[in-house]
């Protein structure tokens, strides 16, 4: 199943959090008892390095919720003049990793209490 594709919308310098329903090719909300979760951003695909790594947590088993996150610290030094794009991966209690989620991330640009230097 191919993973479906949400952007997410970061306020630089801000505390992230997010809930985020999971359904599956039916609609129906994923059972994640027993699952983790886990999610980072990236500049590019190709890049080796991670831009940052959401703290992801399942937030809601039953109805499928996960929740993804970065503190302030994080999303303040996240540049809103480059692309990010991330996935989410869930692993099944037997070890099985399922990219579930995908897309960009567009970060509108903080001024109070950013300093950046180019």
């Amino acid at each position: 199943m191919a993973a479906s594709y949400l952007d997410l919308f970061i306020d630089q310098g801000t505390d992230y959090n997010n809930q985020i329903a999971l359904d599956d090719a039916n609609g129906h909300a994923y059972n994640l008892v027993g699952f983790s979760v886990s999610s980072a951003a990236k500049t590019s695909y190709y890049n080796p390095n991670t831009a940052f790594i959401f703290v992801s947590t399942v937030y809601d088993p039953i109805n499928g919720i996960i929740q993804l996150s970065a503190n302030s610290a994080t999303t303040a030094n996240v540049s809103a003049q480059q692309k990010l794009i991330y996935d989410v991966i869930i692993t099944d209690p037997n070890g099985l990793k399922s990219r579930v989620l995908e897309g960009n991330i567009y970060v509108s640009p903080g001024v109070t209490g950013i300093n950046l230097t180019s």
